[in-house]
């Protein structure tokens, strides 16, 4: 018998190690400043200068191209080099697994990324760090340099879809994967989160870790409520000797 192909879904949760911050956690962004989420919606964004000029210094104060990889992401890759067929899902936009040492052909960014800048005119794509000097510099709300047009992070804002492709990438994996671990992910954004239901549907052993209840912990096999940074490491180790299915 071949190894299981193991699914790692993973949401804003795992990336607060590294000192970016998730949005609907008790200290979440959207919590802190619910006029926030207006700074990622794509028709706010588009229509008001003064809110691409806001979002552009959040994402300048988030820092997330200065964050580092954490424990939970360097154990998804250590589980990849232990020669355990993988997939990582993720919701997230900063780009760590890659960081971390996963393949990034084996990443399926579901929200996009935010080390990329796109043009909503010509979709001519740039650096982030490109776009943040020009903030540095004085530019409020820098444009495309090609035609331009208004740039805007290359991520999946509110109101805009997924990429079909990635998509339907995702689902494959949720539907064909042996162990599908959703981990720092509310389960609330669809349909992103239905994921995690369709894979215990195909089968799957679905094991959920997160602080919080997630609407889909009912169907779960496990459900972890330790802290990211040690649980995940210790539940790959697991997954990679396959004590997860004794």
């Amino acid at each position: 018998m071949g190894k299981p192909l193991v699914a790692v879904f993973s949401g804003a949760g795992m990336s607060t190690d590294s000192g970016i911050p998730d949005y609907r956690g008790p200290q979440g962004l959207w919590r802190r400043e619910p006029d926030a989420e207006k700074l990622v919606t794509y028709a706010s964004y588009m229509a008001d200068p003064e809110i691409r000029r806001r979002s552009w210094l959040m994402r300048a104060e988030i820092g997330a191209l200065g964050a580092r990889p954490n424990a939970a992401h360097l154990a998804v890759a250590d589980l990849e080099r232990a020669g355990i067929p993988l997939r990582v899902i993720t919701q997230n936009v900063d780009g760590l697994h890659q960081l971390a040492g996963t393949s990034a052909r084996k990443v399926f960014e579901l929200h996009g990324t935010a080390r990329a800048v796109v043009c909503t005119v010509c979709g001519a794509r740039t650096d982030m760090d490109e776009a943040l000097a020009r903030i540095a510099a004085g530019e409020p709300d820098p444009a495309c340099l090609a035609c331009g047009g208004i740039l805007k992070a290359a991520t999946v804002m509110f109101g805009e879809r997924l990429d079909p492709e990635v998509l339907a990438g995702a689902v494959a994996i949720a539907k064909g994967c042996q162990v599908f671990v959703a981990v720092g992910s509310t389960l609330q954004v669809q349909p992103a989160a239905s994921l995690a239901g369709m894979a215990a549907e195909a089968g799957a052993r679905l094991i959920i870790v997160n602080a919080e209840e997630t609407p889909y912990d009912p169907l779960a096999d496990e459900v972890i409520r330790e802290p990211i940074g040690t649980a995940l490491p210790a539940l790959l180790a697991r997954i990679a000797s396959e004590d997860v299915f004794l």
